[in-house]
């Protein structure tokens, strides 16, 4: 009489595997742009992974394993902002796995840990911005690599000129450089859109730095980034964020803006907070910093009335008296 025949493959494969097709299952059927699934798929991995590491099963998983889970990244040091995406890829997975009827949703009500108050980014003065702009332009005439100091410049003065995005300006390219209502804009690329559906006005001050720094690319075509790499390993790729933040970064600090509240970000709370001190209205700032609601402008109005606070403060009437 024949053995009979075991499979190869141990037990806990095929549940790793039956769980990976799951997650496949659910990727397939979230309607969310590619860069969202990719980060359900890295977030559940991790979730998975956990799960497996602590001896459990998806299908015995409850919700006090999940209130775990979130603690133990809350104690790894994760932020806030961060255990909240993970959270929230591990209760939309559950509510998935419910509606299909295959396990129960023991993640529903888990909430996102509240995240910390974060500093709240600093707007330039009036002075302050003419010495960021000023420290560009002279490093942009002194630079050894001509290109490169002619590009810092005129990232820096579009940024704190039309409050981009730092992902915004990355996604320029030179054609995007055009004409509106006989007025000169640059169409915007803006965060969460598909398409290039918005622009901002470039002043002759906005544009001139920008034309200065491609006359450096006399063999650019229309449809290259407008702003590249000039490193050796990137040299001609379009640049990255973290590289804008670096630019605005190093000239804030030059101009002795060395802390936390002072970034890349600080250049487009200046940009808001400079239409509303030249008497533009919160309608227009809304405008040009392309936000959907009033209520995301509103904030910028607090630097205005910290300025007022602050120049005429009720304790300095105190010395006349007393």
């Amino acid at each position: 009489m024949l053995p009979k025949q075991t499979s190869s493959i141990p037990s806990t494969s095929l549940k790793i595997d039956k769980t990976s097709q799951l997650v496949h299952l659910f990727l397939q059927n979230q309607d969310v742009k590619e860069n969202s699934r990719q980060v359900y798929k890295r977030t559940l991995n991790i979730f998975l992974s956990w799960i497996s590491k602590k001896g459990y099963e998806l299908s015995t998983v409850s919700r006090v394993d999940i209130l775990h889970y979130k603690e133990c990244m809350l104690a790894s040091g994760m932020s806030s902002l961060t255990v909240g995406s993970y959270i929230t890829s591990v209760r939309r997975f559950y509510e998935w796995l419910e509606a299909n009827k295959m396990y129960p949703n023991v993640a529903k009500g888990v909430k996102s840990p509240k995240r910390k108050q974060q500093f709240r980014k600093q707007a330039l003065t009036q002075s302050q911005g003419q010495a960021l702009l000023n420290d560009a332009q002279e490093k942009a005439l002194t630079a050894f690599l001509k290109e490169k100091g002619l590009r810092d410049y005129a990232i820096v003065n579009l940024l704190i000129r039309t409050g981009l995005r730092t992902v915004e300006l990355i996604r320029a390219n030179i054609e995007d450089v055009t004409y509106k209502g006989g007025k000169r804009v640059l169409l915007v690329h803006g965060k969460g859109r598909d398409e290039k559906d918005n622009f901002v006005v470039l002043t002759d001050k906005a544009f001139l730095p920008i034309e200065a720094y491609l006359t450096t690319r006399t063999k650019a075509k229309d449809s290259e980034p407008l702003f590249i790499s000039t490193g050796n390993k990137s040299k001609g790729k379009r640049l990255v964020t973290r590289t804008i933040s670096r630019i605005a970064k190093e000239g804030l600090k030059a101009i002795g803006l060395n802390n936390k509240s002072y970034t890349a970000h600080s250049l487009r709370h200046t940009t808001a907070v400079n239409i509303l001190r030249a008497g533009g209205t919160l309608e227009a700032a809304q405008h040009v910093l392309r936000h959907s609601s009033p209520a995301t402008t509103q904030i910028y109005t607090y630097t205005i009335k910290e300025e007022l606070r602050l120049k005429n403060s009720a304790e300095e009437l105190l010395d006349k008296i007393l």
